[in-house]
């Protein structure tokens, strides 16, 4: 009976339980906290606005660089964290960072020629950011790594 009355108040429970993640916001390494609901957000933007060309975390214009947390590391200027992303999303560069690619990357700078950005906020792109991110820490080698997974 016990046992039965416990189960029934964490099935009860369970939607008013909050989850949530750490990940790195800047250079520094600080660790901001992501909910589940910003996660949801980010997914679904992320699948309407960037999935046709980076489904699971590839790149298919250039299947070398992926959106795994080793390709954004070595990326100049490092897009390992959310600032960065998000800065990506607004000015994308090369991965050298050596100029801009904007005229062929979807961005908020080329929301002229890419109107799926225009109704992109500042929120929408750190929630895009987190699931990018997050999806590295959750699928691990499966988020970037290609046809081998897919």
């Amino acid at each position: 009976m016990i046992r039965v009355i416990m189960l029934l108040v964490l099935v009860w429970m369970t939607p008013m339980i909050s989850w949530a993640t750490e990940v790195v916001k800047d250079v520094s390494g600080q660790k901001v906290e992501v909910n589940a609901d910003q996660l949801k957000r980010g997914k679904r933007l992320f699948n309407t606005h960037c999935s046709a060309c980076h489904v699971g975390g590839i790149t298919k214009t250039n299947p070398n660089i992926g959106l795994d947390l080793e390709s954004l590391s070595l990326a100049t200027p490092a897009r390992n964290n959310l600032d960065a992303l998000v800065d990506y999303m607004k000015n994308p560069t090369t991965y050298d960072g050596s100029e801009s690619i904007a005229q062929i990357h979807p961005s908020i700078a080329s929301s002229d020629i890419f109107p799926k950005m225009r109704d992109l906020s500042e929120d929408d792109l750190y929630a895009i950011a987190s699931h990018i991110l997050t999806q590295a820490q959750i699928q691990a080698e499966k988020w970037g790594g290609g046809k081998i997974y897919y």
